[in-house]
């Protein structure tokens, strides 16, 4: 069977470029998106801002001191939401098997269409050319078998590369980076790693170091090996439909009383649960997010047992990651996504012994199929056989 195609496609210093089409004269410019006061950090930073050392995550003085000509938006996350829709919606022109990853990249398998190209780098090169030309996004593009190696190769060459990652290649393009560079390599596991000596993605892909990498990443392990040996998944998630559905607001003033966060998402989760009924659908993954007032984003999310869109059931899972996830600081924005949705008609709903019959039981819809169909007399096989008895 032939080898998928997966494009990683990777909008370049996204909330930067994105102010740069509100305000052409940043163009050039050392520019940071981050929240205005003291103890603000930098959301993201223009390439002319990187020159200088500054970077995403690093304390807003600290982006000052090394390039005291930086100028500092604040950022207008309305306007990324739409922007990023704008995006998604071009990939789709060329393949309806797009997977967002996050507001500025996705992937997508376009296995199919580019075989109408004579040769393949031209299907990816008229995506970036086109983004750059419509929306004047710049883009980076990796293509691979597999999500994990897209994702790799789009980071490799930044701003504006394209490059191919074949798995034939990843003993000599793969291996030699550091294991701070592994996408899915948490923060927090890279000097556990290194005190054990696994430097390198070519140690997470000896077969030697198989029982140490598994002892030290725990349930992702597995995941971990696979992937820098390049046997990632190719399965994309995407749905045709609308994906998700979401309410958030901007907060009049930074709050940090939790009775009054509490009190905000509840509101949020009966306007999303009234939405998810008046559009006759039913979702699975619940998120929330939180926006600090120095802007930095969190968001997290949980899969349900069962498909919902009850106000109650949102609000409590909305509420359990917002308890694990929320630091404490003053909040600015709040979310909740109701995503894997369904409409109601294609959901089976399955009973558990435990539950209480359904009201629709076999009797009633006897009675009912005989109210339609009054010559039928339909009966169970077990009410006939008891009536020829008698």
């Amino acid at each position: 069977m032939a080898a998928r195609v997966i494009f990683h496609v990777d909008i370049n210093a996204y909330y930067a470029s994105a102010e740069l089409l509100k305000n052409s004269a940043l163009i050039g410019q050392p520019i940071a998106v981050a929240g205005l006061t003291r103890r603000s950090v930098v959301s993201t930073a223009s390439y002319e801002a990187r020159a200088y050392g500054v970077h995403s995550a690093m304390p807003l003085h600290e982006a000052m001191k090394r390039c005291p000509d930086l100028i500092v938006v604040a950022g207008d996350y309305r306007w990324y939401e739409e922007l990023s829709g704008r995006f998604f919606d071009y990939l789709r022109r060329f393949t309806p098997y797009v997977e967002p990853a996050s507001i500025d990249e996705g992937y997508m398998d376009v296995t199919e269409v580019i075989r109408r190209y004579r040769r393949p780098m031209d299907l990816a090169w008229q995506i970036q050319q086109g983004l750059q030309d419509e929306l004047r996004l710049p883009v980076s593009i990796g293509v691979a078998p597999n999500k994990f190696l897209a994702k790799m190769a789009s980071d490799m060459r930044k701003p504006l590369g394209i490059t191919i990652l074949r798995k034939q290649e990843i003993a000599k393009k793969l291996w030699p980076l550091g294991i701070e560079e592994m996408f899915g390599i948490g923060k927090k596991s890279v000097p556990q790693l290194q005190k054990a000596g696994i430097w390198t993605i070519g140690d997470i892909a000896d077969p030697k170091n198989e029982a140490l990498i598994l002892r030290l990443l725990g349930k992702h392990a597995y995941t971990m090996i696979q992937n820098a040996r390049g046997n990632g998944s190719n399965r994309l998630s995407f749905t045709t439909s609308v994906q998700s559905i979401s309410q958030s607001t901007t907060l009049d003033e930074d709050i940090e009383d939790y009775q009054e966060m509490s009190a905000v998402l509840r509101r949020l989760a009966a306007r999303l649960s009234q939405r998810a009924i008046n559009d006759h659908v039913k979702g699975k993954l619940v998120s929330a997010s939180i926006r600090y007032s120095d802007f930095r984003n969190v968001i997290r999310s949980t899969t349900l047992a069962d498909y919902t869109n009850d106000a109650r059931v949102i609000y409590e899972h909305a509420m359990m990651l917002f308890d694990n996830n929320y630091n404490g600081d003053p909040v600015r924005h709040l979310g909740i996504h109701l995503g894997s949705l369904k409409d109601h008609k294609d959901i089976i709903t399955q009973y558990s012994v435990f539950e209480t019959a359904p009201t629709n039981s076999i009797e009633a819809v006897l009675d009912r199929l005989n109210g339609l169909m009054p010559d039928a007399n339909l009966t169970t096989a077990a009410h006939a056989k008891k009536s020829k008895s008698h």
